[in-house]
């Protein structure tokens, strides 16, 4: 099963939705990087459930442990090895997944591929994976800001018909978590938040768009021909639950213009450094950031579980219907947002380190 993600930075997960503990192993990460650890547990806190009236009411602390890889808030260079506990497993709400597969969940295709597949919870397709993925994307944001000054946020545009016009450049951290669907433009949020419940309300569930963006990205990440930044960008978000779409820069958008129109022209600098006058292409050119903004977006598709009636089969293959029970998030966005942050981290990280290798002799 693919549990490992990266090259130089790399980073595997484990553990089941409703198992012992989830968590990651860090590996590659170069010796002697301050770490915030305060700043890891932030992050976890901002992907757990339970943290406000539209997430999922699962009653989970995520309090991470750190076991292996630092030394008086040093990485030592060896892996680091990081483990969140469950603690409110509750295996009996998902007995009625034992004769019946939930639609467009991963429920059917696991058991098919397998023969056996972790009921409580969706085990590895549940989005309770994704703590060793945040936990580990702090590292690399800590990387990424010590090295370069590279700040990765996130942020929510869309909640099903609810779309928000900002301007990136104008995106705060504190603006962001000023309310709990992580939506910057404090007006619209409170149309989303009201979206959301009017839809749980009525057991069912929505999705929507995040916004991302990348300050102060190195220049010269990514690599040519099948390691393309914005390639390795596109499969590290849609590896997360529930993804069903990327974009970059001017994206679907963006086929609308004609070249004249798309093309980002360059401005002259006088010391070398690359910058254009619109960012069409999204920071990225030929596979390599140019220096820009990375600006990226990524669909989510409504929560699969839902608490209507809806008709599916058994492993027999057999006709039936199911009503889900369990605790379930009626909209994935404003807890997706740092786990977007936390994928973009850790591509840039992993690239980073490629460069640096790569470059050394020059």
């Amino acid at each position: 099963m693919g549990s490992s993600f990266g090259q130089l930075f790399r980073i595997s997960t484990f553990g089941e939705s409703h198992g012992g503990g989830v968590g990651v192993i860090v590996d590659g990460c170069p010796p002697r990087l301050p770490i915030d650890r305060e700043a890891i547990q932030a992050e976890l806190d901002r992907r757990r459930p339970g943290q406000s009236r539209i997430t999922t009411p699962r009653k989970e602390d995520d309090r991470v442990e750190i076991l292996s890889g630092l030394l008086d808030g040093l990485t030592l260079g060896t892996p680091i090895a990081m483990l969140v506990r469950n603690k409110d497993q509750r295996p009996q709400d998902y007995q009625e997944m034992k004769v019946a597969f939930r639609p467009s969940h991963a429920d059917a295709t696991y058991q098919a591929k397998y023969g056996i597949q972790a009921r409580s919870g969706g085990g590895r397709a549940s989005a309770r994976e994704t703590i060793g993925r945040v936990a580990a994307g702090a590292i690399a944001k800590q990387l990424l800001a010590h090295v370069a000054g590279t700040e990765v946020i996130a942020w929510v545009r869309r909640i099903h018909t609810i779309e928000a016009s900002i301007d990136p450049a104008s995106v705060s951290l504190e603006a962001v978590e000023a309310n709990i669907v992580r939506c910057p433009d404090g007006a619209l949020a409170e149309r989303m938040i009201e979206r959301i419940e009017a839809i749980g309300r009525d057991g069912d569930s929505c999705g929507g768009v995040i916004e991302c963006l990348v300050r102060r990205p190195p220049v010269g990440l990514g690599m040519p021909v099948f390691d393309k930044l914005e390639a390795d960008l596109a499969k590290a978000v849609m590896s997360l639950p529930a993804t069903k779409g990327f974009e970059i820069g001017s994206g679907f958008n963006g086929t609308l213009l004609l070249g004249s129109e798309h093309n980002d022209a360059f401005l002259p600098t006088g010391d070398g450094r690359l910058r254009t006058a619109t960012n069409n292409s999204g920071g990225i050119q030929g596979g390599i950031s140019n220096g820009e903004p990375i600006t990226l977006r990524v669909a989510f598709k409504p929560t699969a579980t839902i608490r209507k009636e809806q008709q599916t089969i058994n492993a027999a293959g057999e006709a039936t219907t199911l009503e889900a029970k369990g605790r379930h998030d009626p909209c994935v966005l404003p807890r997706a947002v740092p786990m977007v942050e936390a994928m973009v981290a850790l591509v840039l990280a992993d690239h980073l380190l490629r460069q640096r290798g790569q470059c050394s002799l020059y």
